[in-house]
């Protein structure tokens, strides 16, 4: 069980991102700063398949060298231009933020891609069929048809694995998934972290392979400052090397590892700020 108190925010970023963020946990706890302890984890897109692997009870160095493994016939996706510029249509909708989600997930219910269930299967490869953790998770995904945002959990009711292909389910690249009736994409839709969700929490540590949203109010570092004065907080991003091992491309499986990589060595100049915040 986690520390009462502690929120690991793990936020979208593709395959990449994936790396990036298991890279800089486990270097972070090789210099002792084990963030894995958290009492509260929110996991959103890639951060989602991130938290449910490191609180699986698989050792950080066993996930990080799984990242270092030759990527085999996996296939870069990508998203399109015209991608993200629906993407930035729907995150500028003006007045209600609801409806331009609702827009951008009638696309995501429109469009060709990969069927529903390959999709899924390629996340029980990534995560395995495993149940809900002791710790808490929360992982959010948006409802294609109505834009509005549920938070899984394990109270939800929702397999595990269902709740973390929806919240990965990027918008025109992934085809939605289907819970309950209804159909889901990305959590990143929202916000490409959902800080927020860390409410109630005094410490809070950000991991954002992505910073940028676009209202201001939905990048990682605005929402912690959100959360009021008490709270400790930082936001970690990739730094120039990472973002270089990373690309331009975040769904590329061959980014996987210098991601990865990228990640582990900049826990060195993290590890102090962090210590900081966790305590």
């Amino acid at each position: 069980m986690g520390v009462d108190g502690k929120a690991l925010v793990l936020g979208g970023g593709g395959v990449t991102g994936i790396a990036w963020e298991i890279g800089l946990l486990y270097g972070l706890a090789e210099r002792g700063v084990d963030l894995t302890e958290a009492g509260l984890f929110v996991g959103t897109s890639a951060g989602s398949a991130v938290a449910a692997q490191v609180l699986s009870g698989v050792p950080l160095k066993d996930l990080f060298e799984a990242q270092l493994a030759d990527p085999g016939g996996e296939i870069a996706a990508r998203i399109s231009v015209g991608g993200i510029a629906k993407f930035v249509v729907a995150g500028l909708w003006p007045g209600d933020p609801v409806r331009g989600r609702a827009w951008l997930g009638r696309q995501a219910l429109r469009a060709r891609t990969v069927p529903e269930a390959e999709r899924r299967a390629v996340i029980a490869r990534r995560i395995g069929d495993r149940d809900w953790p002791a710790t808490r998770l929360l992982i959010p995904a948006v409802e294609a048809e109505t834009g509005k945002v549920r938070v899984f959990d394990a109270a939800s009711g929702v397999p595990l694995i269902d709740a973390v292909a929806a919240s990965c389910a990027v918008p025109l690249t992934w085809p939605p998934v289907t819970i309950g009736g209804a159909r889901y994409v990305d959590g990143g839709v929202r916000s490409v972290a959902n800080a927020d969700l860390a409410a109630g929490c005094r410490q809070v540590v950000v991991l954002a392979p992505v910073t940028q949203s676009a209202r201001r109010s939905g990048r990682p570092a605005a929402q912690v400052a959100a959360l009021g004065p008490g709270v400790r907080g930082a936001v970690a991003s990739p730094d120039a090397a990472a973002r270089a091992a990373i690309g331009r491309n975040v769904l590329d499986p061959a980014r996987r590892r210098p991601a990865a990589e990228a990640g582990r060595a900049q826990a060195a100049a993290e590890a102090e700020r962090l210590r900081a915040v966790w305590g």
